[in-house]
Formats: C-alpha cells, sequence, structure tokens
C-alpha cells in the first residue's frame, strides 16, 4: 500500500519562498516545524481531495481548517462567486448582500441580533472583547489555556495552535500592560474561573470560549462546564463570549450554541461563513451590539468588511446548509466512523493513543490517557505523531501538521476514501 510521494516542486518553492517571505509561509503552521520536512504547495483542490505543484493528490482532512465543509470548489459557490466577479469585487460601500448574509446568519443562529461583518477571525475576537470592555467600562477578560483566538496582543497569553506548535511561551511585541488584563484559567475548569473572579471583583468584562476546543486538538466540554460558565457570567456581570470562529455552522445550523443548548451573549465567526474566502463575523445581544460605532462609541471599521465576493462565497455557503441539514448527519456520521476505522487499526497495531470528537472535528493524541485541557495535550507523544503525519502523507492522507490542530472533515469525503485512510492507518506499524 505505501505510495511515497515526494513534491520535487514543493521544496524548490520553499527554498524560493524563504527569500521573500519570513520562513517561507503566510501562517507559521505551514512551515511543517513541528513535523519537520518541506511544506507541501497546492495549487488545485475539488471536492474532499488537494493537488499539490507536481500534481500528486491527498485526500484533504482540515478543509482549509474549517471553511470548506461542503469540499472544495463547490459547483455552487464557484458559481455565485464568478457571477459577482463579473459585476464587481469590491465597493468600500454598502450592499444588499451583507443585508441578505446578516439575515440569514441570524435565522439560523439562536439569540444573534445584529451581526457586524469584518475580515477575519482575529478581527472578529479582537472586536468583540473591544466591545465589551466598552459596555461594562471594565478591562479586564478571561480566556483560557490552549483556546487560539487570533494573533491580536490580548489572545497571546497561553494560546495553543501555532504557539504552542512552535512552544512559544512569551511573544515579544505584546506589552505586560495587555499581558496584565488577560487572566487564563484551565479549559473545562470551572474552579479556576471562580477564583479569578473572586480575585478580581468588579474587573473582569468579558470571558472567552471556544465552546468546542480546536487549537489543542478537538477537546469538547466536559458536561456541565459551559453551563455553569454561563450562570457565573449572569451571577457577576460578566460577557460571555463563545468564539465560534471553528465550530459556527460547522457543528450545526446554529453552531455550538445550537449543539450545546448554552446561549453566548456575543458569538465570532469566521471559516465557513466565508465559504472559502477571507471574512469574520461578531454579533449578539442588540444592546450590547448597540455599543458599536456609529450606533454607539466603541470603535470598529474596515474598509473591505462586507466584500462582495466573501458574502457572495458565505451566503451561498450558508444556504446550502440551512436547506440540508442533513449535512450535519452525514458529516458527523462520517467522522465518527473515520475515527472508529483509523483507532481499530492503531490499536491492532499496538498504539497507545486517545481520541476526541465532536460533530466533524476529531484528533488524536499519542501516549496520554485523555485529554480534556492544554496540560494533558502538551504531554501527548509529538514524536509519534510526526511519524504518523508522515506514514499518512506518503499514502496521500494530508492530516494537519501539528498535533495541537484538529481535523476538519468536509462532506465531499466519501465511504471510499474512509476505507482507503483505514487501510493506510493500519499499516503504520512500530
Amino acid at each position: 500500500m505505501m505510495t511515497k510521494i515526494y513534491s520535487k516542486t514543493s521544496s524548490k518553492l520553499f527554498e524560493r519562498a524563504q527569500e521573500s517571505i519570513p520562513g517561507g509561509v503566510n501562517s507559521p503552521v505551514r512551515a511543517f516545524k513541528s513535523v519537520g520536512g518541506t511544506p507541501i504547495f497546492f495549487k488545485e483542490a475539488h471536492g474532499a481531495y488537494l493537488y499539490d505543484e507536481d500534481g500528486n493528490r491527498y485526500i484533504d482532512l482540515i478543509a482549509s481548517w474549517g471553511p470548506m465543509i461542503l469540499g472544495h470548489s463547490h459547483p455552487d459557490v464557484v458559481e455565485a462567486i464568478t457571477k459577482q466577479v463579473n459585476k464587481a469585487t469590491s465597493f468600500g460601500a454598502p450592499t444588499r448582500l451583507e443585508i441578505e448574509m446578516a439575515e440569514l446568519m441570524k435565522e439560523m443562529v439562536p439569540g444573534l441580533e445584529l451581526v457586524r461583518m469584518v475580515n477575519s477571525g482575529t478581527e472578529a475576537c479582537m472586536s468583540a472583547i473591544r466591545l465589551a470592555r466598552g459596555y461594562t467600562g471594565k478591562n479586564k477578560f478571561i480566556k483560557f489555556t490552549g483556546c487560539y483566538h487570533g494573533h491580536a496582543d490580548p489572545f497571546l497569553v497561553k494560546a495553543g495552535s501555532g504557539l504552542a506548535t512552535f512552544d512559544i511561551q512569551s511573544v515579544p511585541g505584546v506589552t505586560g500592560g495587555t499581558a496584565h488584563d488577560t487572566l487564563t484559567a484551565p479549559f473545562n475548569d470551572i474552579q479556576a474561573v471562580q477564583q479569578l473572579i473572586d480575585q478580581n471583583p468588579g474587573e473582569i468584562a468579558a470571558v472567552i470560549i471556544e465552546p468546542v476546543a480546536g487549537n489543542m486538538g478537538c477537546v469538547p466540554p466536559q458536561p456541565g462546564f459551559l453551563e455553569k460558565l454561563r450562570i457565573l457570567c449572569d451571577l457577576y456581570g460578566i460577557i460571555l463570549i463563545f468564539d465560534e470562529v471553528m465550530t459556527g455552522f460547522r457543528l450545526a445550523r446554529g453552531g455550538a450554541q445550537e449543539r450545546l443548548g448554552v446561549k453566548a451573549d456575543l458569538v465570532t465567526f469566521g471559516k465557513v461563513i466565508g465559504g472559502g474566502l477571507p471574512v469574520g463575523a461578531f454579533g449578539g445581544n442588540r444592546d450590547i451590539m448597540s455599543a458599536v460605532a456609529p450606533v454607539g462609541k466603541v470603535y470598529q471599521a474596515g474598509t473591505l468588511s462586507g466584500n462582495p465576493l466573501a458574502m457572495t462565497a458565505g451566503y451561498t455557503t450558508l444556504s446550502i446548509l440551512n436547506q440540508h441539514p442533513e449535512i450535519y448527519l452525514e458529516l458527523d456520521q462520517k467522522t465518527k466512523l473515520l475515527r472508529d476505522k483509523i483507532a481499530q487499526a492503531l490499536e491492532q497495531n499496538g498504539w497507545n493513543f486517545t481520541t476526541n470528537l465532536f460533530g466533524s472535528m476529531l484528533s488524536f493524541h499519542f501516549d496520554v490517557e485523555q485529554v480534556t485541557n492544554f496540560e494533558q495535550a502538551s504531554i501527548q507523544n509529538q514524536e509519534t505523531f510526526k511519524k504518523f503525519f508522515y506514514h499518512m502523507l506518503n499514502q496521500g492522507i494530508y492530516l494537519p501538521p501539528s498535533a495541537f490542530e484538529s481535523y476538519f472533515l468536509s462532506n465531499a469525503l466519501s465511504l471510499e476514501d474512509i476505507e482507503y485512510i483505514s487501510e493506510a492507518a493500519s499499516t503504520f506499524t512500530m
């Protein structure tokens, strides 16, 4: 079964890229530092498949880190983008598309009353925190170790994902004052949250959390954790922010709020709402959102916010998901089947591992009994993960190139693909 893949062109492009781009990449995890070797340079993607610069095909298990929930180059999305390109690519002015997109999001997401479009998940989370501070008049906020909310200064304190991949514990350029206002607690630890609230009475504006963490692998909330977090926020007048950049419209039509039955005050979005194009949004309670300029005094702006291409791609994607909720059931079933098949193969070959799954998010962690927080994720065997990554890559299966990232499945993944992946995993031996 071994079909050793080598992309000679990728190696040349990586050498060339390093002459013009820091580290040769425009986002750190792409550099393959966690797994070693040369990153793959891609030129084409269709359905569940990626094609590199040498024409090698890979089954894609990251879906561009989440947004390609329907698969790459979905014909309806491509057609919609093509039509819009012939009209205009940007106005820097209001459009009907922005209204239609906001209305559709409100229809699908519980408790979403007003929405502001931005251009990335980082912008969305940064703006949500600023809004919470401006609305409450408080400065501090709580985040959870291992949760990643973009690369704005306040969020780079004990963040997961890329920072964990590169073992960066403190980030140059982030001031002590900024770090002072960022309080951190272990994920799934409600007592730690209570302690921070007690230690900082009347000072905490918000709690921001990935309701299902995706930046230390996939780590679901423990039963009752989010419910208790909601109660604490209500009790102490703290704004609860769900970072649904990954989970929004992926776990359900209404995202994690619908799936888990817990309502946030503010929610941030990205990934799926762009249909593959760069976009972000934040929204929620009308009273809080009315504090945003030009209605209120909390300033936020963006020349390309509500870009017509991104709105078109996102609206088309969300419309398909809204009209065909059975897609979520299919994705859940495929993800569970994939998890079970890979787990069976690894078990038969004597590997020690645990696996986390929630909806169409999935992760495997070697040589650790459970992963419910970042501390547990950090002691997994990254050398074994590295070997597994290349074992699968050499057979044309593209996994996340970091042990701290979640798999994201697309509904374009077929049962035949899952069977092939299972067979590839069965040949991973000690």
